[in-house]
């Protein structure tokens, strides 16, 4: 209900420097300063100076500043007013769903225990796997998501949302149709000798930093390739284009109609989940509480 400009201003002025701002917003420090400069242009008024130690309000800065923070406070009551009424005619849990954090085990959860929200409705919002803006869609749970389904050992997703586990996932190896290993149902890790294997990089899930320490120490004739820290269709396209193989999961067979998804001999696996709010409203609860109490055995 207000401009980014603003947005960014407030920030940057509450952070007291513009990268800070930039971590908080998901955008670079130069996209930043852009939106201010662009706000000062608009406005006419010089609102920030800047320093070495970093950023202060001009005297028009702090009027704006001020305003600006009502401005907000006064949109987010709208907005929750506006979602009281709306939850009062008719109540609706809104479900992330995108290419590799699709909706459907949500849905079988959903079968389980939706005797019990029968005023609910279901709505499916789509976003984008792009591995520059994916911890900005995980900061919307509560706002435009209710739940998320995401396989998550990241420590950067968990630092913005909660997990209830349902389970885990079998890490396989994807090659392209054309790759000598592609006719085979199951590999040794040794059949991964000589090839280059893209994974992520290292310092954000414990299961792949496990898996990377294990491979080096033990299997140094595999070659490791780095990857964005979280995996987008680029990854899966540049498997294609390449003779690289992939570090993938079972529930990724599809992802990619030019990739052939194997298992290994090997015990590796990551757990998947319902991701939530870090703050989530009285009737997520209720539906985790549901979840909990239809299907005991989750881990």
């Amino acid at each position: 209900m207000f401009n980014k400009q603003l947005t960014a201003f407030v920030c940057a002025a509450d952070c007291g420097s513009f990268t800070k701002a930039a971590e908080q917003l998901f955008i670079s420090p130069t996209a930043v300063m852009k939106k201010i400069n662009a706000l000062e242009n608009h406005l006419n008024l010089k609102l920030i100076e800047r320093t070495p130690s970093g950023i202060s309000l001009t005297p028009a800065g702090r009027v704006i500043y001020k305003d600006a923070k009502f401005l907000f406070d006064y949109s987010r009551r709208s907005i929750e007013n506006a979602r009281q009424a709306m939850r009062a005619e008719t109540r609706t849990f809104c479900v992330g769903t995108s290419l590799l954090n699709p909706a459907k085990p949500f849905m079988d959860l959903w079968y389980g225990v939706n005797q019990e929200f029968s005023n609910y409705r279901l709505h499916l919002v789509p976003f984008e796997d792009n591995h520059e803006g994916i911890l900005s869609e995980i900061s919307k749970l509560g706002k435009k998501f209710d739940f998320l389904i995401g396989v998550c050992d990241s420590k950067r997703w968990m630092n913005l949302c909660r997990l209830l586990p349902i389970g885990r996932y079998k890490k396989m190896i994807a090659v392209s149709k054309d790759h000598p290993l592609a006719d085979r149902k199951i590999l040794s890790v040794s059949d991964l000798y000589g090839e280059t294997l893209m994974m992520v990089k290292k310092g954000d899930s414990e299961v792949n930093d496990a898996i990377r320490e294990d491979l080096q120490q033990n299997h140094p004739q595999i070659r490791i390739e780095d990857t964005p820290q979280f995996y987008d269709i680029s990854v899966f396209n540049r498997c294609a284009e390449t003779q690289n193989v992939l570090l993938t999961l079972e529930c990724w067979r599809e992802v990619h109609p030019a990739l052939v998804t194997i298992p290994v001999k090997w015990d590796y696996s990551i757990p998947y989940g319902l991701l939530y709010s870090l703050s989530p409203s009285e009737e997520v609860l209720r539906f985790l509480d549901a979840v909990k109490a239809k299907f005991p055995a989750l881990p």
